[in-house]
Order: C-alpha cells, then structure tokens, then sequence
C-alpha cells in the first residue's frame, strides 16, 4: 500500500457492526474500539474535522501510536476473509458531477439524441450536478455493481471521489464508479435519474485518502480494466489533471442553497470512456485504480429482472 494516512469502514463477519478503521503504514487500526465520540462513525469524524482538521489529523496520528495495529491493509482488503471493507459512507448522500473531461463531453455527445446540451455545459458557469445515491445502494470492494434490466448499453464510470464535510470543506479522496445506462440517458436528458439511480448503482472504496498539503489529487493515474472470465474485454486510462472545472468549484456550486448535515461525497466526472460498441454484461468484473488511493473492484450483476 502506497505512503499516506487513510481511512476505511469495515465489519468482522457478514452481520457484525461497522467499524471506523485508520491505516497507517499499511497496517490498520480500529478507531471505533477506542470509543471516543469522534470515532463512532464517518459522519462524527468529518463533523470534528470541519471545526479542526490538522488537529483531528494529529490526533489520528497520535492514535497509531497507541494501540497495537488491528491487521495489515493488504489482509483487510483481500476478497476473503473475516473482516470485510464496506463502503466509505454511513449516511452520507453522494452527488455526481457531469461532462468534466473532454472525453466524456464527445461521449455524451455521441449517444444523446439532444447533442448541443453536453457541449454547452462543459464551459458554462454552472457544472453539470446530479444526485446520485443514497447510502443504501452504494456498495463497497467485492460486492457486486448493478445494470438495469431495462437497459441494452452499461458502462462504468471511474471517478475521483471526494468527501466533503458538511461545512464544505475536503478532507479526503476515494474511488468511485458512477454505473450509467447510456442507452437510457442518450434517448432524453430527462431520463437521466432513471440512467443513474438504482439498486447497486455505485461503488466505493476501498479507502479514503485524507488531505494534505504536500498530495496533489489532480495529478492521479485512472485506470479502469473490465474482466469477461479469463480475458480482459477493455481498459483504459485518464489523469484528475484533465478535470475541467477546480474540485473546489464543484464542491461549492454543490453546496449552493445546499445543506449536508453528515458530510457528503462528491464523484468528480469520468475520462474513461469505453467504445460505443462495448456493454457490460452479467458476471464482468470492473477493477478501477487511481494512484495513491487503491483500487476497487467488483462484479457486475443484472438487478430488477
């Protein structure tokens, strides 16, 4: 696991109780067992970091060298196990920003029966903003991501993910994969919630990278790989430095006339497009990696049928 100060949710066993976890040195550290308020959840801690944020990051610091590590990061993350990394989000909404690269701007463009909407806002004042998922269809490493029944063309979305407290304020970074129905949202704008917002509609994980002054997000590798059984069906790769808009811009366009008492995440826009010509199928499986963050990785599943 690369350098850096990280955060992750995880359980021990399929029903136990979500736990805040630090990560340090690739090794993790159970915060939730010292039972200080500020560690009970992720929405506690983002509350301290808003009033605090060099000194809640002290004091995880502090925190790593008290207790005895929990487990390595690389055992936490593995498929298998009894502890299981869950998504980074408790009550959390995520929102999701639209047309942000170049590429996904000629994407849009492509499938969308009303083409000149998408090449408007790529440089208009006001980003393209949209709500994407409630806590309960948001789901972490190895769980299984979802295409719509009623839909013919699915494509993942790998995003830089941010996590904002509820004073607006980014504190950290994750990986996210904003699934989208093209065929749905290409027939009208209109449709757009019904292309973006289902069961299993997005991914998180599989940790939060906490800010600091000497890491850069807009200058990360993206790479997103679809596997179909033993071969690989697509890859590709972008950079945050092609990210049109400042990640603060979309932030505060966000939080206009907006409140977000827990804190909120925020996916930044996609620049990896696969060819018009690819779909995902039932049983794919979707790893997406942004460099010094991690990767996350899920299986496809068909939902609704």
């Amino acid at each position: 696991m690369v350098e850096g100060t990280f955060l992750c949710r995880f359980r021990r066993g399929d029903q136990g109780a979500a736990h805040l976890g630090l990560v340090v040195g690739g090794q993790v550290y159970d915060l939730t067992a010292l039972r200080a308020p500020e560690y009970t959840t992720l929405a506690a801690w983002l509350y301290r970091a808003d009033s605090d944020l060099a000194g809640a990051l002290t004091d995880l610091a502090e925190t790593a060298l008290r207790r005895e590590p929990l487990c390595t990061a690389a055992a936490l993350a593995a498929e298998e196990g009894d502890l299981h990394l869950l998504a980074p989000l408790d009550n959390q909404e995520v929102w999701a920003c639209g047309v942000t690269y170049t590429m996904s701007r000629a994407a849009r463009m492509r499938e969308s029966q009303e083409p000149t909407i998408y090449g408007r806002v790529y440089d208009a004042p006001r980003p393209e903003i949209f709500f994407k998922a409630t806590p309960s269809r948001v789901v972490g490493p190895w769980e299984a991501v979802g295409i719509r029944c009623d839909s013919r063309w699915d494509v993942p979305e790998p995003e830089l993910t941010l996590v904002v407290t509820p004073n607006l304020q980014i504190v950290g970074y994750t990986v996210g994969n904003d699934m989208s129905s093209r065929d749905i949202e290409g027939q009208n704008p209109l449709y757009l919630p019904q292309a973006k917002i289902y069961d299993r509609c997005c991914a998180l994980g599989p940790w939060v990278r906490l800010a600091t002054a000497d890491w850069d997000p807009r200058s990360l590798a993206v790479r997103c790989t679809i596997r179909r059984g033993d071969a690989e069906v697509f890859s590709g790769e972008t950079s945050t430095a092609n990210i049109h808009r400042p990640l603060d811009d979309l932030v505060d366009a966000l939080g206009r006339c907006n409140h977000f008492a827990s804190g909120v995440l925020v996916m930044t826009g996609t620049g990896i497009v696969p060819p018009d010509t690819f779909t995902l199928a039932e049983g794919d499986r979707v790893t997406i990696d942004i460099e010094g963050i991690g990767a996350l990785t899920n299986p496809v599943m068909r939902v609704g049928d």
